[in-house]
């Protein structure tokens, strides 16, 4: 297997042989109005390309230990104030951002060859943007919410499924099912943004810009 895993490899740009991938080489340029435009183009890509979820995004923070613990969430807003996600206010992710005020998260879009990492610190969001979001997801959603006490144990599928049942039993045919208490969005305000375009021979693009007190400092990194 490892034999195998060594051999394993995509080459990007110009070598691929089904064109998916933009020959168009990413410059620093793009970046003129700012790091959001950019983004949004590539999610917009990505999403044009059935890339699955092409809103998730691989979530980074620390423990009390200090080791760093990475999962994936999704994005559900893209702003100049930042990258939002919502959660448990309980759960693990957010009992470490709120011990440790800081982010990474990276978007993944193998299929056409693009990354991008976002830096910064982290801050809960107000209960009327939480309220918003909470009533538009899906009715499931919401009771799946309810149901879980996320990242605590519990002993077996069959109770996490009597939960579910419970809250739908709970809320019955109610329409508005309110949001549950210590559960809110979450808002990543980047310092750090990185963009990634694969290449040939492992050349590829990088492109950081990095925030300074006046503005914005932008960087062609080297592979």
């Amino acid at each position: 297997m490892d034999k195998d895993l060594a051999a394993m490899r995509v080459g990007y740009g110009s070598q691929d042989p089904g064109g998916r991938y933009d020959e168009s080489d990413l410059d620093v340029d793009e970046l003129s109005d700012g790091w959001l435009p950019l983004m949004r183009r590539w999610m917009v890509t990505a999403a044009d390309a059935e890339v699955a979820e092409p809103n998730a995004m691989a979530l980074g923070t620390v423990d009390v230990q200090g080791h760093p613990c990475t999962r994936t969430v999704l994005c559900k807003g893209l702003s100049a104030d930042g990258v939002l996600f919502f959660t448990n206010y309980a759960s693990d992710k957010a009992r470490q951002l709120e011990a440790v005020p800081y982010a990474s998260a990276t978007f993944a879009w193998v299929p056409i060859a693009r990354q991008i990492t976002v830096r910064g610190p982290v801050e809960r969001v107000s209960a009327e943007v939480t309220d918003e979001y909470w009533h538009s997801r899906p009715r499931g959603s919401r009771l799946g919410a309810w149901a879980s006490d996320q990242s605590q144990p519990i002993g077996s599928r069959a109770e996490l499924d009597a939960a579910l049942r419970h809250a739908a039993e709970r809320f019955g045919g109610d329409v508005d099912i309110p949001v549950r208490p210590n559960w809110g969005g979450i808002l990543i305000r980047p310092e750090i943004v990185e963009f990634w375009q694969g290449r040939a021979n492992r050349m590829h693009n990088r492109i950081r810009m990095s925030r300074v007190d006046d503005g914005w400092i932008v960087e062609r990194l080297q592979p």
